[in-house]
């Protein structure tokens, strides 16, 4: 598990993008992925509640999640770059599932990750797709600031 900046979540996200990531590129069984990061030395420094719902949540529900996506995406949610997949379908969840965090926090979180694996703009993407889903499922939130 590489890195540990920041807090137990923001690591747990960090944690989970990779673990997603390596879903996506393998089809590895999602308790084998965990596995590996729990043996990790840093896992005790991680929101494991939180990593535990990115990565079982995600393909889980990953029709409902890129549903939500693709009448905002410019291509297929098949056409996208694998890092940004992930990402988009992660703070999807978030924005869907985990009402408990902030909108803005989600959308943050997410532009950080894009910027710290992405392509060179890709965190620009991620800002303008996230934004507009949020404006979708957490209207009254946004409205109310």
């Amino acid at each position: 598990m590489a890195g540990s900046a920041g807090n137990p979540r923001r690591r747990a996200r960090r944690a989970a993008l990779q673990a997603i990531y390596q879903w996506q590129m393998t089809a590895e069984a999602l308790d084998t992925i965990a596995a590996q990061f729990r043996d990790d030395k840093s896992w005790k420094r991680i929101d494991e509640e939180l990593f535990s719902a990115l990565l079982y949540g995600v393909p889980a529900n990953v029709t409902v999640l890129d549903g939500h996506l693709q009448p905002i995406l410019d291509r297929p949610v098949a056409q996208l770059d694998t890092i940004e997949r992930g990402i988009l379908r992660m703070g999807a969840f978030e924005l869907t599932h985990r009402k408990d965090i902030p909108w803005r926090v989600v959308i943050n979180e997410y532009v950080d990750l894009a910027r710290e694996f992405g392509a060179e703009q890709s965190h620009k993407y991620v800002n303008g797709i996230l934004d507009n889903l949020a404006r979708r499922t957490r209207d009254e939130a946004r409205q109310a600031g």
